[in-house]
């Protein structure tokens, strides 16, 4: 898929992954719509972007997503690329003293129902488009479950079957359905399990524009290419 002259809608884009992505398609001279619940720093955010603006709005609420839909529905109306980079996650231990249950209805509802929700609500102008992508952020948990991150793990699974359901689903069309995959990246967000040891956000952002321009649809990164390989290797003896 091309990586210039597209308008790019990217939740969570107020920092980590989603502002380096954000920075890396404005480079580019794409149009970039960034989403955020805190306004300080999506202003603080598009300081650092050309040719961007921002839709303030919590989309793990069902009448937020609704709203922010409508707004691009009816003033983006270009747009062609989704990426889906907002999420949730705890860091706990399934040993009975903490709130599972409550931890993964969260965890469940931003980084898999939100998501689907979202994605149809924009079906109807992306799948009509030339060229158009989605690009769900899945991790390097959702092939290897991690215990410190029970249900964010289990959450990212989820998303990733989803996405290649949903890039069967349209197939032979123009809409392109990307996962990208990371392993442990250094952001405020991860900063709970060891995000100091992770790679940097760039490195993400940066495999990410070499597979949409080489139409590579699954996207690991770092580590995670070597478990994707594995996995892959098994697949094709499964199917073999």
């Amino acid at each position: 898929m091309k990586t210039t002259g597209n308008t790019i809608f990217i939740s969570g884009g107020s920092a980590g992954i989603g502002l380096e992505i954000a920075k890396q398609f404005s480079a580019l001279g794409n149009k970039v719509i960034i989403n955020g619940r805190n306004k300080e720093r999506l202003e603080n955010a598009l300081g650092q972007l050309n040719n961007a603006e921002f839709i303030q709005g919590d989309l793990s609420i069902e009448s937020e997503r609704e709203r922010i839909a409508e707004v691009l529905r009816n003033n983006y109306p270009d747009i062609n690329v989704l990426i889906n980079n907002a999420g949730d996650a705890y860091a706990y231990t399934l040993n009975g003293s903490e709130n599972a249950y409550q931890n993964a209805a969260k965890e469940i509802n931003t980084n898999y129902l939100s998501i689907i929700h979202l994605s149809e609500l924009l079906l109807p102008i992306l799948s009509v488009k030339k060229e158009a992508a989605i690009v769900n952020v899945t991790s390097i948990v959702a092939l290897a479950p991690q215990g410190v991150v029970p249900t964010y793990s289990s959450s990212k699974a989820a998303l990733s079957a989803y996405t290649q359901l949903l890039r069967k689903a349209f197939a032979d069309t123009g809409l392109e359905v990307y996962e990208l995959m990371p392993p442990l990246v250094n952001t405020h967000f991860s900063a709970d399990i060891g995000g100091a040891n992770g790679i940097p956000p760039k490195e993400v952002a940066d495999e990410l524009l070499l597979s949409m321009e080489n139409r590579q649809f699954d996207v690991p990164v770092g580590q995670t290419k070597a478990l994707y390989t594995l996995f892959e290797n098994i697949r094709s003896k499964l199917n073999s």
